[in-house]
């Protein structure tokens, strides 16, 4: 019998590729496991210690720091691809919930004036997707309502600002219509600033389909106005 050997050069190569990730693979699934909890310390020392730092931009620099402050890897992970879709806007996540093909990530943002949790559907496809990013709203089929037009008579600053979470309160989700999901959202409007009055709620849904595909949001209706008080 002939036995047949590999070249060393293209023996190496097969084993250095057999190795590697496949263009296109998902990466590894976020979970509970990238959860923590931003401590006091924390907050006093790295933006300090990121504010003398030159060259990297403040977020990285603080994604660093969370490594030396005993972060996990997956919640250092999870900050890094965080900090990249938020332009360096500091989050860590603070609570998961599997429901299964998208997931629920609520955020802490605790250097922010205001809204300090956000929420990031996760593990579909892309494998973050932050919905107090306003502009994945259908911003469109709000305006072009009725509800919005009669809003604009009494509100005319009226707007979208991100969502009020609490940190605590899951959003509610139902069966879209392409076999997927769909969660249900609720965003404030503001006369022009986020202490302006309130001119009550927009609500959009965030739909998936059934693998888990990010297919867009749609405007559903708002809230009336809270009552004021005389």
């Amino acid at each position: 019998m002939c036995n047949f050997r590999f070249p060393a050069v293209l023996t190496l190569f097969l084993g250095f590729a057999l190795t590697q990730p496949v263009f296109g693979q998902s990466p590894s699934r976020i979970d509970g496991s990238a959860i923590w909890q931003v401590t006091p310390q924390f907050l006093t020392t790295a933006p300090e210690a990121c504010a003398k730092k030159t060259g990297d931009s403040n977020g990285d620099c603080l994604v660093a720091e969370m490594a030396k402050a005993g972060a996990p890897p997956a919640a250092v992970s999870f900050t890094r691809a965080l900090n990249k879709q938020s332009h360096g806007d500091f989050g860590a996540m603070a609570g998961f919930q599997s429901v299964g093909p998208v997931d629920f990530a609520f955020i802490s943002y605790p250097l922010r004036a205001n809204t300090n949790y956000g929420l990031a559907l996760v593990n579909g496809s892309p494998s973050i997707v932050n919905v107090e990013d306003l502009n994945l709203l259908d911003k469109k089929g709000m305006e072009q309502s009725s509800q919005f037009q009669d809003l604009k008579v009494q509100f005319p600053k009226i707007g979208l600002w991100p969502g009020d979470r609490d940190g605590k309160i899951w959003p509610d989700s139902q069966p879209g219509p392409t076999g997927g999901k769909q969660f249900t959202l609720n965003y404030p409007l503001r006369n022009g600033c986020h202490a302006c009055e309130h001119g009550g709620d927009a609500i959009f849904t965030w739909n998936f389909d059934a693998h888990g595909k990010f297919l867009g949001t749609t405007f559903v209706g708002m809230t009336p106005p809270p009552l004021k008080q005389n």
